[in-house]
């Protein structure tokens, strides 16, 4: 019954905002078009269609804002100017009542919130779709930022998504490109990044890590995670003061060193992805601050990303080759990986990243528009039959969300000369002799236990030969360097918004 009332209010909100026009423009249903206009003959519709696609979602809830930002990345999927205004989509809600964040508290804790913290404020500080924050203070006199989850948000969430899927299904039915674009996946993959972030144990254990992985830094903070208080539905970590980066006047005025600070954006950036191989995979605005001294500062650890040693170098090597303009490198190596079918010409393929990329190369981030970037990057894959990676969706959703505050950070900064040093001297560490002595300090110990068993084990597979185990090997090592280059698609899809991430990402796993 619920799930039907919520189909009901859908539908009016659609009525209301004239989104019955998208369903009406296939053929399919064209005969419906004379019988809706009779029906709703009262309905004024003044404003344009992104824009009343976007209030209609904002009136929706929620998870419906959190998939319409998705939605803005796929430039393949959406005409642009439905992308644009969907991209700017915020992820702002109402704060749910103070009562019941203090009943959320007792239920964690077994005890009222003044026998919990020495201090709580009652006004929520912060307020998202899923969680909002209120300050607080330790009986012991530290003082916190308390994050609780948002009372009943697992069965929303469970009961729109289970809209979503068929909507997605119907996509997949009644459009062109439905099957190539898989919506059922992208959505599948929204679904469990929700999930991720209905665990706020989960969210601590990855500041946890994140605050770890730059201790002492002189680029980044990390506020510090208190275990003690730390449960499913609450999490209490150290109260952070700063600056929103996306005040630059304000930053400006406490002197901050705006083009440093974007130099500096850059290095967090890689060091997380390839230093650390753990990063930030839902950036925006609200969630970077900037301490007095100039450093970045942390907020908001719900979705990270991670990648293998693999992963590193693989994408190490293709942003070296975009920014040496090498592009039958690219070329080939999606060719390698199985990303464009194997009769592919790699000339081909190269001239067409080549007329993508080429035009951005030497120009500040003021004169580029990456949301048209991204467009012709995702005409190129629909030619070449390149499949769309939903895992890469929200991510693709960040760069866009923080293309207009990288332009309003520094959009002078020279993002080539920047990140081209960082990565080759990453390069020159992995495959120089530094990096051999590092990997054969990190092995020897396997060494020592491995050699010892290497004749029994050998003697073992000669009693026992198996001859279908080397096909078998093979295989699952052709599979899983398929699995290993899977972010590799970023650099072909998003390479231009990437580097905007790059210019101002701060910490974010």
């Amino acid at each position: 019954m619920l799930r039907l009332l919520r189909l009901a209010t859908i539908l009016v909100v659609v009525f209301r905002f004239g989104l019955d026009e998208f369903a009406l423009g296939h053929e399919r249903v064209r005969w419906l078009r004379p019988v809706l206009r009779a029906a709703l003959f009262w309905r004024r519709l003044d404003r344009p269609r992104g824009e009343r696609l976007r209030r209609a979602l904002e009136d929706l809830g929620p998870i419906f804002v959190k998939f319409g930002q998705l939605l803005s990345t796929r430039r393949d999927l959406i005409p642009l100017d439905i992308a644009d205004e969907l991209a700017r989509l915020q992820d702002r809600v109402p704060p749910f009542p103070a009562e019941q964040a203090l009943a959320v508290i007792e239920r964690t804790y077994g005890k009222p919130v003044d026998q919990v913290f020495a201090q709580f404020e009652r006004e929520a500080v912060a307020s998202a779709s899923v969680a909002q924050v209120h300050f607080a203070t330790l009986p012991d006199g530290r003082e916190v930022a308390v994050k609780i989850l948002r009372p009943g948000i697992e069965r929303v969430i469970g009961r729109d998504m289970e809209l979503l899927e068929v909507a997605a299904s119907l996509m997949e039915m009644v459009w062109k490109d439905g099957k190539r674009l898989r919506p059922k996946e992208v959505i599948a993959e929204f679904r469990n990044h929700l999930r991720d972030e209905l665990d706020l144990m989960r969210e601590a254990a990855n500041g946890s890590q994140l605050r770890r992985n730059f201790r002492n830094s002189t680029l980044l903070v990390v506020p510090e995670i208190y275990w003690d208080w730390c449960a499913q539905e609450v999490m209490v970590m150290e109260r952070m003061v700063g600056t929103p980066i996306s005040r630059v006047s304000a930053l400006r005025e406490q002197g901050i060193d705006i083009p440093k600070l974007s130099r500096m954006g850059v290095e967090i950036f890689f060091t997380q992805v390839f230093r650390d191989g753990f990063f930030h995979a839902d950036m925006h605005p609200g969630n970077v601050f900037v301490r007095a001294d100039g450093r970045y500062i942390a907020l908001d650890f719900g979705i990270m990303g991670t990648l293998t040693d693999v992963d590193k170098n693989y994408l190490a090597q293709n942003f070296l080759a975009f920014f040496r303009r090498d592009y039958r490198r690219v070329a080939q190596a999606h060719l390698d990986a199985g990303w464009v079918p194997p009769e592919t010409r790699v000339d081909e393929f190269e001239s067409a990243i080549r007329a993508v990329c080429e035009p951005i190369f030497d120009k500040p981030l003021k004169e580029i528009s990456f949301g048209r970037v991204l467009l012709r990057l995702f005409q190129t894959a629909r030619r070449f039959n390149l499949e769309v990676q939903p895992q890469l969706v929200l991510l693709q959703k960040t760069l866009l969300n923080i293309e207009g505050l990288g332009r309003d950070l520094d959009p002078d900064l020279d993002l080539w000369k920047t990140a081209k040093p960082f990565l080759e001297r990453w390069m020159a560490e992995q495959v120089g002799w530094r990096g051999l002595m590092r990997n054969i300090r990190e092995e020897a110990p396997q060494w020592g236990i491995m050699l010892p068993q290497l004749p029994r084990l050998v003697h073992r597979t000669l009693q026992n030969p198996r001859p279908n185990k080397l096909e078998q090997a093979l295989e699952r090592l052709a599979r899983d360097q398929r699995q290993q280059s899977q972010l590799l698609v970023v650099i072909i899809a998003a390479l231009a918004s990437l580097i905007v991430l790059v210019v101002m990402l701060a910490g974010r796993h």
